[in-house]
């Protein structure tokens, strides 16, 4: 992935996409210099300050306060001023510019060619490293050489403390700025080592980040003047000057360590300490064996996590850079969290959504069932929160947060927030799906069933039998948040008899953990009586399932009164108006036609796909991937083919405006499931894995890879022939599934292949709103 001076009107989408993370620390793809830049920002995993959040009118059990991801102290900086000019890609001739993130390699690498205004002309180049097996690390190994004659140069190491955020004011989906969150502890510099400890003022958290520098420069430039340090409590800037003739060269190298912890824990010198010792050790490694470990774990994850797409270059890159972000997402040590954006920018306060559970997890699931787990395991460890949640909204079991860092509900908009209980669903069905996967059993009777039985036993209070004998949930949002407060939500029922009928086929495998949990026969049993009489909304006049009871009778949607300038519609149109229309934002019962396959006929499909594709606007980056999964299954394979283009294109074309705030995880997510789901035909309802695949003209070849129980299944598909096998079973292993309807047996040394099924002539394409069809390849 390339960008170069071309692209410097670019720079928020640069700084995105160029991110690089290991689940636990994220650094933005800013320029070394800092200047000019679009939002700066180095994250750690759960590390935020606490806001107050006001309300016109406040009620009941709403959230009082939210969390907002905050920044610890800036270790990438190295400033250049070259004959008394500071290196800035705005002034001067800039010669040559790129940025490189190398995928293979897990770095960014930088190449400058710049002449000040004065005429000095220098080189520089940089490589940052955030390390994947070492969560702690990160590095720069940065030089600067003269391009024609000799040079003066000063250069500024920096550690920066509550370094400025620019307010984005302009859309309700940006962060809400704390503007110098932090609060100096202690700030010490001892040798070429220094370190910064502050504290947040209300969240209770503690943040020390170490630097160690290893300088190589020419002996008469050291003569010159030494380096010198200027230590405040928030900047520690080592600076080195003289002069360079042509043919030598600065090498700085920064080694950065990070940690936080909560306040009632290490104290600032014990902390410091901490970041000191682990900054030390990764100098005494050296750069290129933080270079070499990192290729070798991206050689490992890319064993399962490549994809193979010929025949549209193009798509094949942006796949990679899917998977490449995804791979850089969570960690298997510890528990971690996986926000929206990732650790890649601060949009939506870089909170954790339901996006985690429904688009991330099940790729994760597949690729690195470690890291799924560990995602799942932060849920759980925040299970005491939510539990508190329920009791406090009068609720049985546990409700989960729309939106969180550290546990706590932190939306404040009620109708698309608290009253979207399908994340307690949407946690159950990864649980489900990471168990099914990889046959842990141990996790199950552990932190999965607590999950499972907490849940279950919030949709058995919250929902109802009316006098009809159907089980009802009213008063809920699903994942269209164009419709709010509606009454049995198909998606959210059908996921709630999903959650329902998962815990009580749990507890009845782990009896032991189910009496720990208090779990009777006779609770299990009202689990699957709500399951079975669960209401399935259904219009019998259109012939289609209802999104929500009600939905199809609601006035239609003018499109053609609207105009491309008035998407998305949230920005243009009081949420009054879109609520009581049929217009969805995105996938929604289309969604539910994904998780839920068995729930549905293929005619049953069809029908509302072409019901709801045409009032679909995709206002949302989470819309197109399950639409383009539905579209496959169906046979409109152009149309597929868009709207996977359009998901995996997300963020490199920056179609919805937005990447400049972080990357969207859920719709890099969502496109490894367009070629999975849809183009691989794969669903995991069942007991085996089954496929029934199906490819587009454009695509000569697609090979993707999914872990099953400890094996890896590589599929490989072209226009004739479906492959399968074990590229790294021992002798004898053997694992079976469906294809097209027939059950196979795929045996490690033995590739089984097929001939591709025949896909179902679908009829025309169903129309999209006018304007919203996604751009043709």
């Amino acid at each position: 992935m390339r960008r170069t001076r071309d692209d410097l009107d670019r720079l928020g989408e640069t700084e995105s996409v160029f991110a690089l993370s290991n689940g636990w620390l994220g650094w933005r793809g800013t320029l070394d210099e800092g200047e000019p830049i679009d939002m700066p920002g180095s994250y750690l995993n759960g590390l935020h300050e606490r806001r107050e959040l006001t309300y016109p009118e406040d009620g009941y059990a709403f959230p009082q306060l939210s969390d907002t991801v905050i920044s610890p102290p800036n270790a990438t900086l190295v400033r250049l001023v070259v004959g008394g000019e500071p290196l800035d890609l705005r002034t001067g001739t800039l010669r040559l510019h790129e940025q490189v993130l190398d995928m293979r390699a897990g770095v960014v690498e930088r190449l400058t060619e710049w002449i000040s205004p004065a005429g000095h002309g220098v080189r520089v180049r940089s490589t940052r490293l955030v390390s994947l097996p070492r969560r702690r690390v990160a590095a720069v190994d940065w030089t600067v050489e003269p391009l024609d004659g000799p040079v003066e140069v000063r250069i500024h190491a920096d550690l920066l403390a509550n370094e400025r955020v620019p307010e984005r004011a302009d859309d309700p989906r940006a962060a809400s700025l704390i503007h110098e969150p932090l609060i100096a502890e202690l700030h010490r510099v001892d040798g070429a080592d220094g370190v910064l400890v502050h504290r947040t003022e209300r969240s209770g958290q503690r943040v020390a980040v170490a630097v160690a520098h290893r300088p190589t420069v020419p002996e008469h430039f050291a003569a010159e003047q030494d380096a010198t340090w200027d230590v405040t409590p928030d900047r520690i800037r080592l600076t080195l000057a003289g002069s360079l003739r042509p043919g030598e060269r600065v090498r700085l190298t920064k080694f950065v360590a990070y940690e936080w912890a909560p306040v009632d824990g290490p104290s600032p010198d014990a902390l410091a300490g901490e970041v000191l010792a682990e900054v030390d050790a990764a100098r005494t490694e050296g750069f290129e064996a933080l270079l070499a470990a990192q290729r070798a774990a991206l050689d490992a994850a890319w064993r399962t996590a490549d994809v193979l797409l010929d025949g549209d270059d193009e798509l094949q890159l942006a796949i990679r850079f899917a998977m490449f972000h995804l791979i850089q997402a969570g960690r298997a040590d510890g528990d971690r969290a996986i926000p929206a954006k990732g650790l890649t920018g601060n949009g939506y306060d870089g909170h954790v959504l339901w996006d985690t559970e429904e688009y991330v997890l099940p790729v994760l699931t597949y690729v690195a069932p470690e890291v799924a787990r560990s995602a799942l395991r932060w849920r759980h460890a925040h299970l005491p929160e939510a539990l508190a949640r329920a009791a406090e909204l009068r609720l049985t079991g546990a409700t989960f947060p729309w939106r969180t860092i550290g546990g706590r509900e932190c939306s404040g908009y009620w109708p698309a927030g608290t009253a979207a209980l399908h994340v307690n669903a949407d946690i159950a069905d990864a649980v489900l799906r990471y168990v099914g996967a990889t046959g842990d059993e141990d996790f199950l009777a552990g932190e999965g069933l607590d999950l499972l039985v907490a849940t279950a036993r919030l949709w058995h209070g919250f929902g109802h039998f009316a006098d009809d004998g159907a089980f009802h949930i009213v008063g809920v949002t699903g994942p269209d948040e164009y419709a709010a407060l509606v009454d049995d939500n198909l998606f959210t029922n059908l996921m709630a008899r999903r959650n329902l009928r998962g815990a009580a086929d749990a507890v009845e495998r782990h009896p032991a953990a189910a009496d720990r949990l208090g779990v009777d026969p006779v609770e299990a049993a009202g689990w699957r009586a709500a399951a079975a009489a669960m209401t399935v909304p259904y219009d019998p006049k259109r012939g289609v399932h209802q999104q929500a009871a009600g939905f199809t009778a609601q006035p239609e949607w003018d499109f053609a009164g609207t105009g491309d300038e008035d998407y998305p519609l949230l920005l243009h149109f009081p949420y009054l108006e879109l609520y009581r229309h049929q217009v969805v934002k995105q996938a929604d019962l289309v969604l539910a036609m994904l998780r839920c396959p068995g729930e549905f006929t293929a005619e049953e499909k069809a029908a509302n796909f072409a019901y709801y594709e045409a009032r679909t606007v995709r206002d949302s980056s989470l819309s197109a991937a399950p639409q383009g999964v539905l579209a496959a299954e169906l046979g409109h394979l152009d149309l597929a083919y868009d709207l996977f283009a359009e998901s995996v294109l997300q963020d490199l074309e920056d179609l919805g405006d937005k990447t400049g705030d972080g990357l969207h995880l859920a719709s890099l997510g969502g496109a490894w499931l367009a070629l999975a789901q849809g183009f691989g035909g794969l669903r995991d309802d069942r007991e085996l894995l089954s496929f029934d695949p199906r490819l587009p003209g454009r695509i000569d070849r697609l090979a993707f890879s999914v872990r099953w129980h400890g094996h890896r299944l590589l599929v490989t598909l072209t226009a004739d022939e479906a492959r399968y096998e074990l590229p790294d079973a021992g002798p004898g292993t053997a694992i079976e599934l469906w294809h097209h309807g027939e059950r196979l047996r795929v045996t490690a040394g033995e590739p089984t292949t097929r001939p591709m099924p025949r896909v179902p002539d679908p009829g025309p394409e169903p129309p999209s709103p006018p304007g919203r069809r996604p751009a043709r390849r």
